[in-house]
């Protein structure tokens, strides 16, 4: 708890980097990639394509299965408007039991 607070005390007094803290950080960004300069910018910016499409793969996911829950609540929906159906005995169906029943007890 001490530790956090201190760490927070100590970030608010530091502050934002401001025009020569960046410059410095640039400045030794190129003495240390010097000539792969190009290589790295170049693999950032395939990383941060490669980024975005995961991401809008996962979104284009997440909107096909959210449109099946709609047309599933939509289809119960359908289906729960509906009265009950009748059901009318089968005639054939009601003899047979009575065909068997006798064998049954014997």
């Amino acid at each position: 708890m001490i530790d956090t607070i201190f760490a927070t005390q100590i970030l608010a007094l530091l502050g934002l980097p401001g025009y020569s803290e960046i410059a410095i950080l640039l400045v030794i960004g190129l003495i240390i990639f010097g000539k792969r300069l190009p290589e790295v910018g170049r693999n950032l910016g395939k990383s941060i394509i490669e980024f975005k499409k995961g991401i809008k793969g996962i979104a284009d996911d997440i909107d096909v299965e959210a449109e099946r829950q709609s047309n599933r609540e939509i289809e119960q929906q359908k289906t729960a408007d509906l009265p009950p159906a009748k059901v009318t005995p089968d005639p054939a169906a009601s003899k047979k039991v009575e065909e068997v029943e006798p064998h049954l007890d014997d």
